[in-house]
């Protein structure tokens, strides 16, 4: 399907009751459609809704993850990256992690008045907020609904660290908030790069940014003084892990000064989507993918044992981290480490101002 990276809408796991939604269902519903989307005749339009959320920073206990709190402007994401870990969170809106995922969006419009809320209460400690690790802050209609853009200003304006994780262009429309951050030590960026093909980049992330397009994100973002990073995520055998050192040189290069890597993880409906995926575009290559995959996860299409799933067990898994580490090293980045921000500069607009401790 046409900008789309899957064309399968697979039941969800928590209805009982099945209905179809085809590419000829053109009822007017109530959400939104974008414009350019109704130019493709063989795509299926974005469709957005708004949900009034009761909070909006999501607190992290896992071990294996390196943020406490976070916080995601929407649900869904039109980039399509057909291995995003986050497609069986849909399920929980009784939609499909599927085609659903990538079209059918939920906006949060109140996100910056509830993160004050948040960060005005006595009691609130300030700890870096991760802002859309689950699905991109800046996917295309951020554009026209400038909720991560509301949020950074609050950030700015109570003086709290960020660390934002993208693959979007649309970043580089807020250069300004982000420099006037980082010049406080507030905030840092990590690029999500996993490939310099511009093949497999609209195969596997159809309505991502180009691979160059990214490294001069990279480029303007350093230029700009925004400490900036790359994670390779996800690694995916045979497809895209022989880039791997390829990357690191590109992304070196354009300014980044830290590098990271996670195994493709498939948990619940994204192993039969990826698969699908997979013997369509890879049909050749497709049972040696997921015979190594096996390998990684003890005989599993995944494991969500922590410690385990981001990187996988076994000979192939120590062989990529090998190979990062080496050429991380050689090219003088940092490995997994996340930059120091600052979270002393914290202050309520109301004047109270937050003491050293």
């Amino acid at each position: 399907m046409k900008t789309r990276a899957t064309g399968l809408n697979p039941h969800n796991r928590f209805q009982t009751i099945v209905t179809d939604r085809g590419a000829d269902d053109a009822h007017d519903d109530g959400w939104y459609r974008a414009p350019e989307d109704e130019l493709n005749p063989d795509s299926l339009a974005t469709e957005v809704v708004n949900e009034s959320v009761k909070s909006i920073i999501s607190r992290n206990s896992s071990p294996d993850v390196p943020f406490d709190q976070s916080i995601n402007p929407y649900r869904g994401c039109e980039h399509a990256c057909i291995y995003c870990f986050a497609r069986p969170t849909h399920a929980y809106w009784d939609m499909s992690p599927g085609l659903d995922f990538e079209t059918r969006l939920i906006a949060k419009p109140n996100a910056a008045r509830k993160l004050r809320e948040a960060l005005d209460k006595p009691d609130y400690r300030p700890a870096p907020i991760a802002l859309g690790v689950n699905t991109d802050a800046y996917q295309p209609i951020e554009r026209e609904r400038r909720i991560t853009r509301e949020l950074l200003e609050v950030l700015l304006e109570y003086r709290h660290p960020v660390s934002i994780l993208t693959k979007g262009a649309l970043i580089l429309r807020d250069l300004d908030l982000l420099s006037e951050l980082a010049r406080h030590e507030l905030c840092s960026v990590r690029i999500s790069l996993t490939t310099l093909s511009n093949d497999l980049k609209r195969r596997m992330e159809p309505r991502t940014a180009a691979p160059a397009t990214r490294l001069k994100i990279i480029e303007q973002l350093r230029a700009a003084g925004v400490p900036t990073g790359i994670i390779l995520g996800p690694v995916i055998p045979f497809v895209n892990d022989q880039e791997i050192e390829a990357i690191l040189t590109a992304a070196a290069a354009a300014g980044a000064t830290r590098a990271s890597w996670i195994m493709l993880r498939l948990p619940l409906e994204l192993d039969e989507l990826f698969q699908d995926w997979l013997h369509r575009h890879f049909p050749q290559r497709a049972e040696h993918v997921m015979n190594r995959m096996r390998d990684l996860r003890g005989g599993k299409s995944y494991d969500s044992g922590f410690g385990r799933r981001m990187t996988g067990i076994g000979p192939y898994a120590d062989l990529i981290r090998q190979r990062f580490a080496k050429k991380a090293r050689q090219l003088g980045l940092g490995l997994h480490e996340a930059e120091p921000l600052r979270t002393d500069l914290f202050r309520r607009p109301s004047g109270e101002q937050m003491g050293l401790w």
